[in-house]
């Protein structure tokens, strides 16, 4: 599967829907990687904006583009760049976020050097005002941690096909990148983080879910893709909300003090 044995081809699966306005940058940020052995897959999910005529003028023998004739959704996209992918390592990247050139190169030595199969990264949040908060993470988390709360970001996967083959998304319009690390989580076990900022997700674009949409989704997961029953749901999700608000008291703490004259 990889081009070279010390440096395997990564496949980075780029969904996008309407995205003229910030699709170039997250196109570019892949093409400055560090880490050059790598292909792009871009599906547009039949946009009706600019974005296939973005698509249409790039010329890099890197990037590989496919037109949806309809709007299927994010997962479905992801699943059909999957299917062509010729990587031994899948990557996610959407096409409103970024990577730091560094990405590739550390991330994939660091699978390498410990024989990591699953893993993912820190991340920072930002948009047109700049740089936001910095997303972290545990070292690993695994399937039963995972039902407590999601950890992963999409943003900042690789999976390595060499050792789960290719592993598709579940075809739902929310939380199908979750379904896939569980899927992951249920043959390896571990997912390990890699300590560190590699990659810029974008808060202003308009796909950011509110909260309550976010919860709701949750639960829908747990009833209607996991098939717990429903006091095994409400466990779980209790624990969902209470990180949730957890993490939304520490920002506002931290936000407090975000803009003091203290040195």
């Amino acid at each position: 599967m990889s081009t070279f044995l010390d440096v395997p081809l990564v496949s980075v699966i780029m969904p996008c829907y309407n995205a003229e306005k910030n699709i170039l940058e997250s196109i570019q940020s892949v093409l400055n990687q560090e880490y050059q052995n790598f292909e792009l897959i871009i599906i547009d999910d039949n946009s009706t904006d600019a974005t296939k005529d973005i698509l249409k003028t790039i010329q890099d023998s890197r990037i590989k583009t496919i037109f949806s004739e309809k709007n299927n959704g994010a997962g479905y996209s992801r699943n059909k760049g999957i299917d062509v992918a010729k990587g031994r390592f899948i990557a996610f990247l959407d096409s409103d976020d970024i990577w730091l050139k560094n990405k590739l190169k550390e991330q994939v030595h660091f699978m390498l050097d410990n024989n990591y199969r699953f893993t993912f990264s820190y991340y920072q949040h930002f948009s047109n005002d700049g740089l936001g908060k910095i997303i972290t993470a545990p070292s690993y988390t695994t399937y039963n941690k995972s039902l407590y709360g999601n950890v992963i970001g999409c943003l900042t996967v690789i999976y390595d096909t060499d050792y789960f083959g290719k592993q598709y998304m579940p075809l739902i319009r929310k939380r199908q990148d979750f379904g896939l690390w569980l899927k992951l989580l249920s043959i390896e076990k571990k997912a390990y983080c890699y300590p560190k900022v590699l990659a810029q997700y974008r808060t202003d674009s308009g796909m950011t879910q509110n909260k309550l949409n976010a919860a709701k989704h949750q639960w829908q997961f747990y009833r209607n893709v996991l098939k717990l029953d429903h006091v095994r749901a409400s466990w779980y999700f209790s624990f969902y909300t209470i990180n949730g608000f957890l993490k939304h008291s520490l920002f506002l703490r931290k936000s407090k003090y975000s803009n003091s004259d203290i040195e």
